[in-house]
């Protein structure tokens, strides 16, 4: 069955004395793959931090939340780049909501954990350190761990920043199928090419929405 739908309501956020999201209301649908578009500071990434949980509304809120599982992935550049972890570790720890950390992988688990490296062009690099691969590779690597949450709500920080068309391509794919499960799957983006491929798009301007 799809998650609910996200139903956000007058959400208003305050950083310090920065207004960065103001009185954002918006219904962001299930089965389907949402890009957030704005330019640099427009409120992008605040919104998906209140969507994800780590960062609390001022006012306003986001119903449909309660009870859902979400999983986030950050852009590429917010990771360490001397994770002393393999491809295949971080693909793993998509799992670690259901099994716990580090802990050994069920069957399925690893099955879902095969069959998204295969998905993503990453089978052959499962035992490579996550340090290194290139950089379109480590973003894929990333986004996999998000789908091996086989979360509700899939939330994704610019996937395809500084990525080669293959790769852009490969995550765009994967998202969709993503959304074809019936998850709610939204990801902020610069990029044209991942706008076009999206079912909707919720554009902020100046921490509101556009129009």
């Amino acid at each position: 069955m799809p998650a609910p739908p996200l139903r956000i309501e007058h959400l208003t956020v305050r950083r310090g004395d920065t207004l960065a999201l103001s009185e954002v209301s918006a219904v962001v649908q299930p089965a389907a793959v949402t890009a957030l578009v704005g330019h640099n500071g427009a409120g992008k990434s605040t919104l998906l931090d209140v969507l994800a949980g780590v960062r609390t509304p001022t006012s306003g809120g986001v119903a449909g939340l309660a009870g859902a599982s979400v999983a986030y992935v950050p852009q590429r550049s917010a990771v360490p780049d001397d994770l002393p972890v393999t491809v295949g570790d971080t693909l793993a720890m998509g799992a670690w909501r259901r099994v716990g950390a580090w802990r050994r992988l069920r069957r399925s688990d690893r099955d879902l954990v095969a069959g998204t490296a295969s998905l993503l062009g990453l089978t052959p690099l499962l035992a490579a350190p996550l340090s290194s691969v290139s950089g379109g590779q480590r973003q894929r690597a990333l986004v996999g761990q998000g789908l091996v949450s086989r979360a509700d709500v899939l939330l994704v920080d610019e996937p395809t920043a500084g990525v080669d068309a293959d790769t852009r391509t490969t995550v765009l794919r994967a998202l969709a199928l993503e959304a074809q499960r019936g998850a709610v799957v939204v990801h902020a983006t610069h990029e044209p090419a991942a706008v076009e491929h999206a079912d909707h798009v919720l554009a902020l301007v100046a921490g509101r929405v556009a129009g």
